[in-house]
């Protein structure tokens, strides 16, 4: 998740759940996430920096969330003391470095390559678990890290002397991790200590991520001309849109509603049928861009994605059947 579409612990399933219905909401969040990093990248090619994007994107959906919490449950807008030095590294390594190191790696590599590597953060946190959180664990995570390593090498193309600009690729690799801890910190939140909610605990990343840029960059220096613009020429019929009009996309429809479908389809869905469901991103990513920008990805380079792809499979899978036993067995 260039995103935040893994499964999201906290959410249980409706008496009567509709599979059908929960896949349609997970597809449609996996799309919109899909073509939000083609908005990105067509916003970050009209000049304006990968920071102030970040804060942007971060700031005006904190407001939004902000504004859904204090109507739907305005008891989750009172904070623990013992909340906030995790909500803080929440928000900054989890939020607010996601979403600006994907930029970062968006105007070196082409968007499913970026969103391919950025894609690994669910084996790390397989691994994370095994060997730093002692939580037991198949085996079969070292074949999901085997998988990515390998898919990886291809998508890079090592044997022609790595192929892709290395600036994108350690800021992809950087992303993945920051999006691990994202999701660690978020599980620790949820599940462990305070059964947080996962809107109201995204809210906080945001706001802790939203007065991070603040602080480093006031918004009284922000470059609000440089929105009256319009964006390269997109697609075949070369389509411009004004900057303002993606920036309205990347922060309602790439960030906000897609976010608020993956928690209702995870009423309706397991989560061994949801991480199934996000696999398809990467795939709708890649199609998008090429048809919107041109970027086009080798045979080779597609195959090193689907065993990322596979990889990733097999690392969400064990954790998920891992979990279903202890609680079976609990």
């Amino acid at each position: 998740m260039s995103d935040f579409i893994e499964p999201i612990p906290g959410v249980t399933l409706t008496k009567n759940p509709h599979p059908y219905t929960g896949y349609f909401l997970y597809l449609i969040a996996s799309v919109l996430f899909a073509l939000n990093g083609t908005v990105s990248k067509a916003i970050l090619m009209t000049g304006i920096d990968t920071e102030r994007l970040s804060q942007l994107r971060v700031t005006v959906a904190f407001l939004v969330l902000l504004t859904f919490v204090a109507i739907k449950r305005p008891s989750a807008l009172h904070l623990k003391r013992k909340e906030i030095p995790v909500l803080i590294a929440y928000g900054i390594l989890g939020v607010a470095m996601t979403q600006y190191l994907y930029f970062v790696a968006l105007v070196y590599l082409p968007v499913g390559v970026a969103l391919l590597i950025e894609f690994t953060a669910p084996v790390m946190v397989a691994l994370w678990m095994r060997l730093v959180w002692k939580e037991p664990t198949r085996k079969t995570v070292w074949l999901a890290l085997g998988m990515a390593i390998a898919g990886l090498a291809l998508v890079a193309q090592i044997w022609n002397g790595f192929a892709l600009n290395a600036v994108g690729v350690i800021a992809a690799l950087l992303a993945a991790v920051s999006l691990t801890i994202f999701y660690i910190l978020g599980d620790k939140q949820m599940r462990v200590e305070n059964h947080r909610d996962p809107v109201s605990l995204v809210m906080w990343g945001f706001a802790a991520a939203a007065l991070f840029w603040a602080i480093f960059q006031p918004w009284w220096s922000f470059p609000w001309d440089l929105l009256s613009g319009e964006s390269e020429p997109l697609g075949s019929a070369e389509v411009v849109f004004p900057i303002w009009s993606l920036s309205i996309y990347l922060v309602l429809l790439g960030t906000v509603i897609p976010f608020w479908l993956t928690v209702e389809s995870l009423k309706h869905l397991r989560a061994s049928q949801a991480s199934t469901v996000g696999l398809t991103e990467p795939l709708f990513a890649t199609i998008i861009a090429w048809i919107l920008l041109g970027e086009s990805l080798t045979l080779v380079q597609l195959s090193g994605g689907a065993l990322i792809l596979v990889g990733v499979f097999v690392a969400e899978h064990s954790r998920n059947r891992t979990r279903t036993e202890l609680v079976a067995t609990s």
